[in-house]
Parts: C-alpha cells; structure tokens; sequence
C-alpha cells in the first residue's frame, strides 16, 4: 500500500516567500549586493544534479528552469548540472559540488548505486541530501521529494482499460514497455499498473503480452525491442502499456509503419508537447501530467530551509526505502491523468505553450478539442 501524503499542504509548508534575488551569469541566484542571499552562517551554495536531457524533456528544460527562479526568488546561490546520462559524470560534478563546498545537496540519480555513493560523500562531509524525483535505495537521503508514482501506474493501467473499452478490443493482447531497471521510479509505476492489469488477466479479459524494462529509458532502444515484440507476437499486440510519452512514441513509430498507429492504445507519462500530440492525434491513449512546478518549488523549498540551518517538519508519513528498511521525511504530490478532453488544462496550467502543441497541422485537433 502507497503512502498517502497530503502533498499541497506539504509543498506549501516548504516555499519560502518575501525574499528578492537577481541571477548570475551562470545562473547562480546571488542577492543584490553581492551578499548571497539569507544564509545561516558562511559561504556556499546549494548543488543540484540532473540525470539526462534525452529521456524527458523536463529534465533538459522544465526543471533547471523551474528550480532556478524558486532560489533566485529567495536570494539563495545555486549550481544546477546535468549529467548527460553518464553516471561518471554525474559523480565527477558530485564531486566538484562537495569539494566547492556545497551546504545543500539535491539528486535525482541515474541509478541507485551511483546515487548512493555520491550521497554517501555528501553526508561524510556533513552536506544536507534531497532525492529530488527519484529515491536512491539504500541511499539515506534526509529527504525525498517526488509524486505518487504508484498512482501514476494505476493511471496508467485505468488509462489503457478505459482505450480498450472503448475500442470494445475482444481478449487484447497487452504489451508493457517498463522504465529503466536501475530506476525506482520505473518499479513503482510498474506496481501501480499490473495492480490494474493483472486483475484482468487472471479473468481472461486480457492476455498477457512481451513485457520488457528498457535500459536508461533509451526511446531509440524502445523502438528496437517494441519492433521485436510486434513481429514475434504475429503483429497481434493491441494494447501497449509504455511506462512514458518517449517510450510510447518509440512505440507509436512502430505502429505506424503498419497503419495500426490509433488501432492500438499506448500509454505515456509526463505530458510532453511530443505525447500531448500522439493523443490529439489519436496515436496515444493517455499521459500522466505531474505538475514539475509544484515539485520544484517544494524542493528548492525544502532545500532553502536546509540551507539557512533550519530543521524542517513535514506533515504526512515518509516513504520506507525497500532496500535498508528506512524511512525518508518526503513530500509527495498528486499526478492527473490526461486524455484528449484533458490537454487545455495542461497548457492553462503553463506546464506547456499552446502554440508549440497546437503548432501546423495540429492546430485542427487543438480546435475539436477545445482547446483555445
């Protein structure tokens, strides 16, 4: 059973407000003056890592930015890198960040065990650790900051049940495109949607289909193992679980070359301009939008509060890391399925521009929706 937080209430505790701060450069808040912003004693910064810019396109876009304007808002410094995917890189900036002198140190990590070590550096040197997104198993970060990602699985799973009704699909023949294994995430979505699915199997309403993780969620290597899928099973797949938007697209382009792109549901997650397409398309049954605002804001919340020596309190109960037994202080916040009906609340929420989903020949299936 999830842990059920009440996630505003939380993320609401963590935002700082009434603080001014202008940017750097190099995208470093820093006070006016020089001064650095309202910190609780000497120098530093807070550090902050990112896995990719390949698999989603919040972590190359959505998040540095996100993230940058809640610390310039409170005058506190901050050092936002990527890690391009490549988990020596990631510890190589880890290591730069801890060396520097970092006071605050916020991951979402490529896999566990880089994570763990880059949180087990940070703590020796006394630096406070935020999983942001992402919890490092056996880690022992001080806090987690994330959504219910086994909501987003049961979804996903209610998603594609209610496509295939609707497409009344006789006895379908399901495929699942799980995230990367080294990704806790990936298991938790995966739990979320087989306590949906499997239910349907074990009555004969559905059969169980190829099912198969892909490694550091690679959408081109999604494309290679859903093509193999597709051929072995006879081209009778007729509903595909892809545990997000870029999964699913890899998906889709298979689909397509069959003419069977909208004869098969696919799933998604994030909400990207890419999958919000798919669906008005037809292409893609449904994504799960998580608001990346709310969880940077509760993050760089959280992180400020370290940063200026205070010892938070959060309301709700923390998140047990299955591998040490441990339980981590977290902020949970609630995802949103979207359908086709749903995509204006996604642009109104300015999560996306309307005139990047509604671009060319798109405009047409933006206007049957609604979408003004």
């Amino acid at each position: 059973m999830r842990t059920k937080l009440s996630a505003l209430a939380a993320a609401g505790l963590l935002i700082l407000s009434g603080l001014t701060a202008c940017t750097d450069e190099k995208g470093d808040a820093a006070a006016p003056g020089g001064s650095g912003g309202n910190r609780a004693a000497g120098e530093g910064k807070i550090g902050v890592i990112l896995p990719d810019t390949t698999t989603s396109q919040r972590w190359g876009t959505d998040d540095p930015k996100l993230l940058k304007a809640a610390f310039a808002k409170a005058g506190v410094p901050v050092d936002i890198q990527n890690a391009q995917g490549d988990k020596a890189q990631f510890q190589r900036i880890a290591d730069s960040m801890i060396a520097g002198g970092v006071r605050v140190l916020m991951i979402a990590n490529l896999d566990s065990v880089t994570g763990k070590n880059v949180l087990d550096k940070a703590r020796a040197r006394g630096i406070k650790t935020i999983d942001y997104d992402r919890l490092t198993l056996n880690g022992g970060a001080d806090y987690y900051v994330s959504f219910d990602n086994v909501a987003v699985g049961e979804m996903q799973g209610k998603g594609l049940v209610r496509c295939l009704t609707d497409r009344r699909a006789s006895v379908p023949l399901v495929a699942d495109l799980n995230g990367s294994p080294t990704d806790h995430n990936a298991t938790l979505f995966k739990a979320g949607y087989e306590s949906v699915l499997q239910p349907k199997y074990d009555d004969g309403v559905y059969l169980k289909g190829p099912d198969q993780s892909i490694e550091d969620w690679n959408n081109d290597e999604a494309e290679v193992v859903f093509r193999e899928m597709w051929l072995q099973s006879g081209k009778k797949i007729r509903g595909v679980l892809a545990a997000n938007d870029g999964l699913g697209n890899a998906a889709i382009k298979v689909l397509k070359q069959d003419g069977m792109n909208g004869k098969v549901p696919v799933t998604g997650q994030d909400a990207t301009v890419q999958g919000l397409q798919n669906i008005l398309a037809g292409d893609q049954c449904m994504t799960v939008y998580k608001s990346i605002k709310q969880e940077a804001d509760a993050a760089a919340g959280l992180a400020i509060q370290l940063f200026q020596g205070q010892n938070p309190t959060l309301k709700g109960e923390p998140v047990k890391d299955p591998e040490s037994g441990a339980f981590v202080p977290a902020v949970l916040l609630e995802p949103r399925p979207i359908f086709a009906k749903d995509i204006g609340f996604v642009i109104k929420d300015g999560f996306v521009e309307k005139s990047a989903v509604c671009a060319g020949r798109f405009a047409a299936f933006c206007a049957k929706n609604g979408i003004k």
